[in-house]
């Protein structure tokens, strides 16, 4: 997508921008946008097929009458430079947002215009809640919803601090009450006097969050989001709209702390759960841990070796009793998108709202000895993605890797949004390409062969030719170190990223292409 677009047009858009408070020049045709994103959600719906055992069904209705892209890749997978480079529409490598900067600060993204600016700047209503960004840009949205502490949690209170769940046992407990806490609310449930004996709270402003049964409880905080959400639907649908309107909306499930309902957890009994496959020693190839900056903390192996002790070295046992408390949080927040979809669809709205749903990066679940987001695999980069535009009817499969930059100039193009993406001539160019080809079929896909991912290992201190790449093909994995060590997997013949054959000789001129369109993107 192009900087700019010609000054008529944007002459033109200005002039309507300036008149839409008024109720005129008013396009009907464009299109509302319902965008919602969670947090650490990978592949585990039953329609991308990540886990067998996932129960899915409202997210899984929702891909069935849109397009679902089943190679779709997060830029960076650690959350916040990931979500800075969505809402930007700028690369990583492009701005060297490559750690946890506010997006208010970072040197080239401060002049960038976010998505939410964006459509506000071409006479969209703006409204959001929940975890969008890690930098609220308040300006950016005409109408908030939540105050933004409810968004992790809850957590537990001792009565003296705020801790992991106290089921949760040593080691891995003393990682603390985000990363390190898993298990059903249901524990403790009599206690109410959260001041004086314990509890849950909402946050550490500990505010309570009363929890007796699931049938009397206050609600989490993704409830709360799905509900302002419904609230806000309901009462845009009744009344005419004199501005098309952006809903936001950030669930945080299943990002830890791995808490919810005693229910979600009562459909995974632990001892009907299936592991994620792997194999033994699947680590003896691959070059992760050799070009980790010693210095910083890597959280995937430490957190996989704590969990692990803490359960007697029994990886299986560890594992289960972690995937059980994953699995029901992603039960449960497909609750809350189902709501949400549901209210959409019941209302007036429907016909004339794209709908995005998407995560900001996925999460590894013991394979190759990682438990965490931030790898260079496919369980960490790979990301589902749906599109629904209003008018598509039936379901659709789009295997052409993409990866969230494209997300920007996507609703760009559907929402005939026009201007500059940038506050001023510092600002990074918009990297991505509309995804209006793929999801329509009538064009040629103008974007790169495969997705491009940094692994955000070093943060921002290093040159971005330092970095740590992964890039997805159609059929191929392509991982380049920033010694030059490499690794490549044929998903054609080893889906689950087990043989590293980045040495094997008949794949020399596969692996060559593959590192020549890697630099092809790092220099556009």
């Amino acid at each position: 997508m192009k900087n700019y677009i010609s000054f008529f047009s944007n002459l033109i858009s200005f002039l309507c921008i300036l008149n839409i408070s008024e109720g005129v020049c008013q396009d009907a045709k464009r299109p509302n946008v319902l965008f919602i994103i969670c947090d650490d959600l990978n592949d585990y719906e039953g329609v991308f097929g990540g886990h067998p055992q996932a129960l899915t069904p409202n997210i899984d209705k929702l891909a069935a009458s849109g397009v679902r892209f089943i190679n779709a890749q997060s830029n960076v997978p650690v959350c916040s430079p990931s979500r800075n480079s969505l809402l930007t529409g700028v690369y990583p490598h492009q701005s060297g947002d490559f750690g946890w900067t506010d997006l208010k600060k970072q040197p080239v993204l401060k002049n960038n215009k976010t998505l939410i600016r964006f459509f506000q700047e071409n006479g969209y209503y703006t409204l959001g809640t929940g975890k969008i960004s890690h930098s609220h840009i308040s300006e950016d949205w005409d109408e908030w919803g939540l105050p933004l502490r409810y968004n992790y949690g809850p957590v537990f209170y001792d009565g003296n601090e705020v801790t992991a769940h106290p089921e949760v046992p040593e080691p891995y407990h003393s990682i603390g009450p985000i990363d390190g806490s898993f298990g059903s609310l249901a524990f403790n449930q009599n206690l109410t006097d959260k001041k004086n004996h314990g509890g849950w709270v909402y946050g550490k402003d500990l505010k309570p969050m009363n929890y007796v049964t699931d049938q009397e409880r206050d609600p989490m905080q993704d409830e709360l989001h799905a509900n302002w959400a419904i609230k806000r639907i309901n009462e845009l649908s009744s009344k005419a709209l004199e501005k098309p309107f952006f809903m936001g909306l950030g669930f945080v499930r299943p990002h830890t702390p791995l808490h919810a309902p005693q229910k979600y957890f009562d459909k995974f009994p632990i001892e009907n759960l299936i592991l994620s496959n792997w194999i033994p020693n699947d680590t003896t190839d691959t070059f992760y841990e050799n070009n980790f900056d010693s210095s910083r903390d890597n959280k995937g192996p430490r957190y996989f070796d704590l969990l692990v002790q803490s359960f007697g070295g029994d990886r299986e046992l560890a594992l289960k009793h972690f995937l059980q408390a994953y699995l029901a949080c992603v039960a449960f927040v497909d609750e809350q998108v189902g709501k949400v979809i549901e209210a959409l669809n019941d209302s007036s709205l429907a016909s004339n709202t794209i709908i995005v749903f998407t995560s900001d990066h996925g999460w590894q679940m013991g394979e190759k000895n990682y438990l965490f987001k931030n790898s260079p695999w496919e369980e960490s980069a790979r990301i589902p993605m749906i599109i629904k535009p209003p008018k598509l009817t039936g379901g659709k499969q789009v295997e052409q890797p993409v990866s969230l930059i494209d997300i920007f100039p996507t609703l760009a193009d559907y929402c005939d949004l026009s201007g500059f993406h940038t506050k001023n001539e510092n600002g990074g160019k918009l990297g991505g390409f509309s995804l209006r080809p793929l999801i329509e079929g009538n064009a040629k896909w103008q974007g790169p062969q495969g997705a491009l991912t940094v692994v955000g290992n070093y943060g921002n201190e290093v040159a971005k030719e330092k970095q740590n790449y992964s890039y997805r093909t159609k059929r191929y994995r392509y991982i380049i170190y920033n010694n030059g060590q490499e690794e490549l997997y044929d998903h054609e013949n080893d889906p689950y990223e087990w043989e590293n054959v980045a040495e094997n000789i008949a794949y020399e001129k596969v692996k060559a292409d593959l590192a020549n369109q890697v630099q092809a993107l790092l220099q556009s």
